[in-house]
């Protein structure tokens, strides 16, 4: 069915994915992030994903068949790895007691893997086909970013899901323009894996300091994506013509 679907359009599949994670991980999340059902189910969605993906040949083709040949041109993706550290600027203060702390930790080290799979692959992938470039980058990043808005339906205060929804597509454009310049999904899976275990371990106290983190990692974001569109060539697996 999924490889029926994946040879009739792209999109639709991605539309899929992107249906399933949110329902399934939507709905989960009231369980808590350190319950149990939720980190095995997420990883079984995991799982499934993979499978499909080894299943229809495209582990290439979605950067999961190794490291970005182009570091040392993409900086060895320092502004990645700063950028994961964010969670951690404001001190360390664990969200749960163990063992539930390890169950949050392990969550949300997959979903970091279910979203740039999602988002950066199937999603970005699919519209790149269309031959625009821009336009899959800012559909594949500002879809990312705007997904954190069903936080809200798990309670948490609109100001703090507006902020983390800018944050998402600042975030998001660098996962999109890293991938899309390196041709593999590791590096951005990595550091989107850092980012959302480490939360779970940040204090969330001292709120101008995260407002001045919030803009820095704006402007870092910004000045590394101009950085990759014009220091960087694309990996033929990226190249539009490619498609054509």
């Amino acid at each position: 069915m999924m490889k029926k679907l994946y040879e009739k359009s792209e999109i639709t599949f991605a539309i899929l994915w992107i249906v399933i994670y949110t329902v399934c991980i939507g709905n989960l999340r009231r369980l808590g992030d350190d319950s149990p059902v939720l980190m095995i189910s997420l990883i079984v969605i995991c799982a499934l994903m993979f499978l499909c993906v080894r299943a229809l040949g495209t582990m290439e083709y979605y950067g999961l068949t190794g490291w970005a040949g182009n570091s040392r041109a993409m900086l060895c993706f320092i502004p990645l790895w700063i950028i994961a550290s964010i969670n951690l600027w404001n001190g360390i203060s664990p969200d749960y007691p163990m063992p539930g702390l390890a169950c949050a930790a392990v969550m949300m080290a997959f979903v970091g893997f279910a979203e740039e799979l999602i988002f950066r692959g199937f999603l970005f992938k699919a519209i790149l086909k269309s031959g625009s470039v821009k336009k899959a980058v800012i559909i594949s990043s500002v879809t990312f970013g705007l997904g954190h808005i069903l936080n809200l339906l798990n309670g948490q205060d609109f100001v703090e899901t507006l902020v983390q929804v800018v944050f998402a597509v600042a975030v998001g454009f660098v996962f999109t323009m890293v991938f899309y310049k390196g041709g593999s999904l590791w590096p951005c899976i990595l550091a989107h894996s850092l980012i959302d275990v480490t939360s779970v371990f940040s204090s969330g106290e001292a709120p101008l300091l995260e407002w001045i983190i919030h803009i820095a990692v704006f402007i870092l974001a910004v000045g590394y994506c101009l950085y990759l569109a014009g220091h960087v060539e694309t990996p033929p697996v990226n190249r539009v013509e490619m498609y054509r």
